[in-house]
């Protein structure tokens, strides 16, 4: 027998009707809550975007992608570092005229500061001893010039452009010779007017290699001898090379592509720039004493809570994690660590770990009996990860030093590969607002984030003078490295082609 299925009554389709639009109301009010909320997150620096335009990407594809500036095209840019023919045509031979070099720091502002030497035995019509390394730096790496680069070939590759020899002649050795202090960043004029020392010395010994030379307003052809140093005939080892290739091929049949990431979170780093947040109070006081023990550091005291919101504090690996969260790297990235040893260890590293896993360093790719030749020898084991640097998908540097530098400019030589800068002090901001919870992770974070770095991926440009405002001698520091980047002088343009 069927049941009679009784029909509601109209007053009760109305109490129906009437709840459910008092909980659409409830609902949308929710909704909209959320969206002010996510408006009001976003730093009023920023122009309001449009969410679709800075979803993540799938890791393969962020990886592949070369970094874009509208204004140039990549593919009608090349490297150029051939001599014009006047500079071909100039006589030059060195003659009995000698220089001497201590290279100061640690690798690459030594291989820079080689480079700066070569352009300036050029300049003063001298033939380059080839240079002393330092043995003296926090490091403390004992290797000479060619246990981490290859002599034979450096010599040869500058022969048409400077005289180089491995030992001063052994009559000169107890000869007097001029010991100068070049100052840095000086011009064609400067070393001109030092060629005077010649008619009284045979031989010039040079301090300091480091910033010997300016980034502008040099000829042409000075310009491009730097970059033929650096850039060519500067080449490691022979037995560096070879392992650092091997590393690379590992890492790429590894995961197929990877970042490189610079992540200067050092002991002598921290110590150097007084950046402790994030720090225990006996690891802050252990950086402090190391400081404050350090003659050639000049300033002890250090706010460390300026340096950060300054922007000149290295990330720290938590703060990298959320930054590669944040361009939309997926957690099976595959991210090779070039640096030396972290400080804290696994205990601060892990905050980086825990969002990327696939954290690899040399000690991971390398067997013990390849990496035994390079224990304790800091600059052999930089030049390893300088060339998984130079060779790696994306390279991301967290402090900008003299590596940082020296291959976000090999990288542009190159042809313009991927290299995202931070913008510390940008990020500085973010993060402090994920900390107090006025920011969350997610979308608003990608959105700023992918917005603050959208110029800051290597795309061409020309190099950078001062920031308006600096006067004097201090607009020469404020300039961009030459060695950062080498364009107008060593990148041309194959719509403009003049060498």
């Amino acid at each position: 027998m069927l049941r009679r299925v009784k029909q509601s009554s109209p007053f009760t389709i109305i109490i129906r009707l009437f709840i459910g639009l008092i909980l659409l109301i409830f609902i949308f009010n929710i909704y909209s809550r959320g969206i002010l909320e996510h408006q009001q997150n976003l730093n009023p620096q920023f122009p309001s975007l449009h969410p679709s335009r800075f979803q993540p990407l799938a890791g393969e594809k962020l990886l592949q992608e070369a970094p874009n500036n509208n204004n140039t095209n990549n593919n009608s840019l090349y490297s150029c570092v051939k001599p014009t023919s006047k500079y071909i045509q100039q006589a030059f031979n060195g003659g009995d005229r000698y220089i001497t070099v201590r290279s100061n720091g640690g690798l690459n502002q030594m291989r820079t500061g080689i480079a700066d030497m070569v352009a300036v035995a050029r300049i003063m019509n001298a033939t380059l001893v080839i240079p002393e390394l330092d043995k003296r730096s926090f490091w403390q790496d004992k290797s000479i010039f060619s246990d981490i680069f290859d002599e034979d070939y450096f010599i040869d590759s500058l022969k048409r452009d400077v005289r180089i020899i491995k030992k001063l002649p052994q009559e000169l050795v107890s000869i007097p010779r001029a010991r100068k202090h070049f100052t840095s960043w000086g011009g064609l004029g400067y070393y001109e007017e030092m060629t005077k020392l010649w008619e009284d010395y045979q031989v010039i010994h040079v301090a300091k290699s480091d910033s010997r030379l300016a980034n502008n307003d040099l000829p042409l052809d000075i310009q491009r001898l730097r970059c033929r140093a650096l850039y060519q005939a500067l080449r490691f080892s022979p037995s560096i090379e070879t392992l650092g290739k091997k590393l690379v091929d590992r890492l790429k049949s590894h995961g197929g592509r990877y970042i490189s990431l610079h992540l200067r979170y050092e002991k002598d780093m921290l110590a150097f720039s007084g950046c402790t947040y994030g720090l225990s109070e006996a690891e802050s006081e252990e950086l402090r004493l190391l400081r404050e023990n350090t003659n050639h550091w000049k300033i002890k005291k250090i706010n460390s809570t300026e340096q950060r919101v300054g922007g000149l504090c290295p990330l720290t690996p938590k703060e990298v994690g959320i930054f590669l969260q944040a361009l939309g790297y997926p957690p099976s990235t595959a991210v090779y660590i070039a640096a030396g040893e972290i400080y804290g260890g696994k205990v601060h590293l892990s905050e980086l770990t825990s969002r990327f896993p696939n954290v690899l360093f040399k000690e991971m790719i390398a067997t013990e009996e390849e990496l035994r030749i390079y224990s304790n020898h800091a600059s052999q084991t930089a030049a390893l990860d300088y060339i998984i640097s130079l060779e790696s998908d994306v390279f991301i540097p967290t402090h900008s030093g003299n590596m940082a530098r020296a291959v976000e400019g090999h990288r542009r030589f190159l042809g313009h590969r991927k290299t995202i800068n931070p913008d510390r002090k940008g990020l500085v901001e973010l993060f402090d607002k994920l900390e107090n919870g006025q920011l969350m992770e997610g979308p608003s974070m990608q959105q700023l984030v992918q917005h603050l770095h959208e110029k800051r991926q290597g795309a061409p440009r020309k190099r950078e003078g001062a920031p308006d405002g600096i006067k004097g001698r201090a607009r020469f520091k404020a300039e961009e490295s030459f060695y950062q980047n080498p364009y107008p002088e060593c990148i041309c343009s194959s719509k403009h082609k003049h060498g």
